[in-house]
């Protein structure tokens, strides 16, 4: 075999942990010890740095060779130096090594990214997640957006561990989530109504739940359960017309038709954010008397131990204990969680 071939051969090796039937998975300590000597240019050096005896060290790196079956180092007067087949197996023993680094860190509580389901960009949860990580930038963070997921599909995905966290009302779970699962009301997300500038309510500073009874309010194309569930309610409750027949065509032309009419109002949450032209003029009207709010609830497994999902719930909590008000109405089944379940 000429030495082309050859070189090609131990690379292929090196960048496999198995090549045919004759060659056994490739021992990361010894590639690890490999890397040191090479570095080093020293057994004992490397023994050193790997946290093993110096003939620890020479058994690793002379049965990575018989596993190869070429010869890696070459000795020398100070210590040892890199053959051809030792310098055509560095580069691919080093990514090796960081493959094996970021397969451990996908997989290590604290060291992979902790995955959050924040349900839309737009909305409170990405902003109380966005605070969060302000306070903590050296996190690392995956935020996920579940739009089109409903609480079921949501808890599914925290229960198979693909998130650490999503934020649901539990209208229809608040006694029935998976045994395995923890929830904490964290959000009261306050309602305002948005209007254009030609809206009879667009001069006024606040706007109670009686007076929204002679305002139809339109919010086209709902289909999730638990906010159609949620707005339900609040019609029955206080005798509201909520509209959520018509398609969707994206928030920016609802703002665009908000602003153009002298009739179309839409809630908003005031934890939402919304950016619209300034020729828009559109105005935020916060509603009281009471204020009602859209509850949302934190919800992770009770055997995740991801540090930093731990910190999250901490901020969450304290923030909640902070921010809650006693002036403002939820739904009945929003008042008494169920405990057991919540971890407090």
């Amino acid at each position: 075999m000429d030495r082309r071939c050859h070189q090609q051969q131990i690379e292929r090796r090196a960048t496999t942990l198995r090549c045919g039937t004759n060659f056994s998975p490739v021992d990361l300590d010894a590639v690890r010890t490999f890397v040191a000597v090479a570095e080093t240019g020293q057994f004992q050096a490397a023994a050193d740095e790997v946290g093993i005896t110096q003939q620890g060290a020479s058994r690793r790196v002379a049965s990575l060779e018989r596993e190869l079956g070429v010869q890696l180092f070459a000795r020398i007067a100070r210590g040892v130096r890199l053959t051809v087949d030792g310098q055509a197996l560095l580069p691919h023993a080093r990514e090796l090594l960081r493959a094996a680094e970021r397969v451990t860190a996908a997989v290590t509580p604290g060291r992979r990214a902790l995955r959050v389901d924040v349900i839309s960009r737009r909305i409170a949860p990405a902003n109380i997640l966005h605070a969060f990580y302000q306070q903590h930038p050296d996190i690392e963070l995956d935020v996920v957006a579940l739009l089109n997921a409903d609480a079921a599909s949501a808890l599914a995905e925290v229960s198979a561990g693909t998130l650490d966290a999503t934020f649901r009302s539990l209208r229809d779970f608040a006694r029935t989530i998976p045994g395995e699962l923890r929830s904490a009301r964290v959000i009261d997300d306050r309602h305002e109504l948005l209007v254009g500038p030609r809206h009879p309510l667009a001069r006024a500073r606040t706007v109670t739940l009686a007076e929204l009874t002679r305002h139809p309010i339109w919010m086209p194309g709902l289909s999730d359960p638990e906010p159609v569930g949620y707005y339900n309610d609040l019609a029955e409750t206080f005798g509201l017309t909520i509209d959520t027949i018509g398609p969707v065509f994206g928030v920016e032309v609802l703002l665009a038709e908000i602003a153009d009419s002298a009739q179309l109002a839409t809630f908003v949450a005031e934890g939402s954010r919304y950016l619209w032209p300034e020729s828009y003029d559109l105005r935020r009207i916060p509603v009281v008397d009471p204020t009602p709010v859209y509850p949302l609830s934190v919800i992770w497994r009770a055997d995740n131990t991801h540090p930093v999902l731990a910190d999250f719930l901490d901020y969450l909590r304290t923030r909640y204990r902070k921010t809650a008000r006693d002036d403002v109405w939820t739904p009945d089944w929003a008042r008494d969680p169920d405990r057991s379940r919540t971890g407090r």
